[in-house]
């Protein structure tokens, strides 16, 4: 079974609790490979709480809660896109990246440069706020043109159904479901808020990209 990756249209739009919930439903690891800013609980950290499941170190962890170029340069370092390769483990992975698609690794190598090199499967997570359509439609122009396997897309936030409905058909997306508040948050009530999600659709996309 392939790896599946989760990105964003944007950061803080709440793909970390998504990828928590993918993490528990699939009963995989979790891997992030680069984390910006620590003075905050972490997205391993915070994955972790919510998911119950093993959680993979980062290959680099930066103070600076900055595109992780500018965090990267702050220490004094460039990152090396070379050495971040997929983890060799038994069973599903989930792998969360940073902000949205074109964020820097260095001055030459995006996230999305990245993704296009391992080749693993994609879920889009899309904010259901005002904008979302030219965010959402962009980044999966993105990755058709660069060739990277896209399960679908996820929205969070309050339901849109006519924005959502936009969104897969313009941009040939599988709608994978939507994932409205949660409150409180904790492991069992986003377990509930995945009854939502359409997971067979997210194995099957791992099982044959």
């Amino acid at each position: 079974m392939n790896p599946i990756v989760v990105t964003g249209t944007d950061t803080g739009i709440g793909k970390t609790v998504f990828s928590a919930g993918l993490t528990r439903a699939l009963g995989a690891t979790y891997w992030k490979p680069v984390q910006s800013g620590l003075e905050e609980e972490t997205d391993s950290e915070i994955v972790a709480r919510l998911s119950g499941r093993p959680v993979l170190p980062e290959a680099l962890k930066l103070e600076l809660p900055a595109s992780p170029h500018i965090s990267a340069e702050a220490e004094g370092v460039r990152i090396d896109p070379q050495a971040l390769v997929l983890p060799d483990i038994d069973g599903p992975l989930v792998i969360e990246g940073a902000g949205g698609l074109m964020v820097p690794l260095n001055e030459d190598v995006t996230f999305l440069d990245l993704f296009a090199r391992w080749g693993a499967p994609v879920v889009l997570c899309a904010r259901t706020a005002l904008g979302t359509i030219n965010h959402s439609l962009l980044s999966l122009m993105a990755l058709k043109a660069r060739g990277v396997p896209v399960a679908g897309v996820v929205f969070i936030g309050e339901a849109a159904p006519r924005v959502e409905r936009t969104i897969c058909e313009m941009g040939e997306a599988r709608h994978l479901g939507h994932l409205g508040p949660i409150a409180p948050l904790d492991g069992d009530t986003l377990a509930q808020a995945f009854a939502a999600i359409d997971l067979a659709a997210i194995r099957a996309a791992m099982e044959t990209a």
